[in-house]
């Protein structure tokens, strides 16, 4: 921060400094960012013609925000990314509990301090991403926690109860004049928001018998699930009332914005060098797809619903098998192939809740889920390219071996050994490295199984494919 901002309260009204309202000011910067067309939530991707709209207009009209999704709908990113519609610096009052307006103190401690110095209160500029606070609904949350305590020190030094210099401020006050985020809203105690709502609506606030006015300049945003948030007795219906805009979040729409965030967050492996890492669309969009079936699965609970982080989970997890045959087999170039699919049934486990099933079926639904999604990708892809060569060519009697230990180099005589194969393998790739062709072999003859054109038979890690 640069040396020559106002140091005191009298150099600030000197060089003419004006403090907006949280509100206003975050109205002031999304004006200015719409106006020169910045992107105002970087890294949010798929929300740009339904929840960004809402939010721009929430912002716009100043009203509090509750945001209403499923678990990974980047709603905790959204929140926080309103920090960047506050000013850069900001001038507040040094020596106060809180942080606050320096022409307009707000705690009988602010007062003092201007009282006492006068042009000479030291002023202390903060910093936007310090004007930010987030706190977990929980049940154990306080109106402590929240709103404030007498400080039993500050009896301790000799102050009565009734002094309110004891009192000891919660998150919300310590987010005075910026914006404060609670997630999982439903699961506040019906009397913490009661608290919560004298805040938002009254500014009247009890601590302990004092009855506080404290004008707090704060924007209140707030998270929850869609079922706890309408499921009537979980919020007290006030509360409810004062949120302004109600904005509801989705899972991507499409596939292509499922691929975006799934690559954007996965962690790469080719960033240290050694290693090329080469992954076929075909392959991000099985990964894609089988997030997708999960959503409209009846075998897994809508309630919780299917994270993002579903995707890439999945799509670290065959990145690593494949890294690892890689590995093994002395290579370098790392492309994952179907066979490496059933690897990411561990990350995906811990990513879904399944309906009651019985003990053991989960990995059984994972596996047709990956089933459904490489057979509705293979289906987008080749479902007009001609196969009939390749299946006549089993039905002679061939049968082909594959695994996600074989060399890639093993597929490269299997292709010529085939009738058609190498054709069918030319519609999916034009990449004539071993193990992209190994990957696309792979690919076209599942998709071949999963249509019923060829047989398969499981051999542990490897597959023997039929006519």
């Amino acid at each position: 921060m640069a040396n020559d901002r106002p140091a005191t309260l009298g150099q600030l009204r000197t060089a003419g400094v004006t403090i907006l309202p949280v509100r206003e000011e975050m109205r002031a910067n999304l004006i200015q960012k719409i106006r020169s067309g910045e992107d105002i939530f970087p890294g949010i991707v798929g929300y740009d013609d339904t929840v960004v709209p809402q939010l721009q207009n929430a912002i716009l009209s100043g009203q509090d925000i509750i945001l209403l999704g499923e678990r990974g709908q980047a709603k905790s990113r959204i929140i926080r990314s309103l920090t960047s519609l506050l000013d850069e610096w900001t001038p507040t009052l040094e020596g106060s509990e809180i942080p606050e307006d320096p022409f307009h103190p707000i705690t009988p401690q602010g007062k003092q301090i201007v009282a006492e110095r006068g042009d000479d209160a030291p002023i202390r500029w903060v910093h936007r991403t310090e004007r930010y606070g987030e706190k977990l609904a929980t049940p154990d949350i306080t109106i402590a926690d929240l709103i404030g305590e007498i400080d039993p020190i500050k009896v301790a030094e000799g102050r009565y109860l009734g002094d309110e210099m004891t009192i000891h401020y919660g998150l919300i006050p310590r987010t005075n004049r910026g914006i404060f985020a609670l997630n999982e809203l439903p699961d506040l105690q019906e009397r913490i928001q009661v608290g919560l709502l004298n805040v938002m609506e009254e500014r009247d606030v009890q601590i302990r018998g004092h009855k506080v006015r404290l004008p707090l300049d704060v924007l209140v945003v707030a998270t929850a699930n869609p079922e706890d948030y309408t499921n009537r007795g979980r919020i007290i219906t006030p509360l409810k009332d004062r949120y302004g805009s109600q904005i509801r979040t989705h899972y991507p729409q499409s596939i292509e914005n499922e691929i975006a965030i799934m690559e954007a967050e996965a962690s790469h492996l080719s960033e240290d060098g050694e290693f090329e890492v080469v992954v076929p669309e075909y392959m991000k969009e099985v990964v894609a797809e089988i997030s997708r079936l999960a959503r409209r699965s009846p075998d897994v609970s809508q309630r919780s619903g299917v994270s993002v982080r579903a995707s890439v989970a999945d799509y670290e997890a065959m990145l690593a098998n494949a890294l690892r045959r890689a590995i093994r087999l002395g290579g370098t170039t790392v492309v994952p192939r179907i066979s490496d699919l059933p690897f990411i049934i561990p990350a995906l486990q811990g990513k879904v809740e399944f309906e009651t099933v019985e003990e053991g079926k989960d990995e059984q639904i994972l596996d047709r889920l990956i089933q459904g999604a490489i057979v509705a990708t293979f289906n987008r892809r080749l479902g007009d390219v001609d196969t009939e060569r390749v299946v006549e060519a089993f039905k002679t009697g061939r049968s082909v071996e594959t695994g996600e230990a074989m060399p890639a180099r093993d597929y490269t005589s299997l292709m010529s050994s085939i009738d058609g194969l190498a054709e069918v393998v030319g519609a999916v790739t034009s990449d004539e490295r071993a193990e992209v062709q190994a990957a696309a072999v792979e690919f076209v003859l599942e998709g071949l199984h999963l249509n019923k054109r060829l047989s398969k038979d499981r051999l542990g890690a490897q597959a023997l494919y039929r006519g």
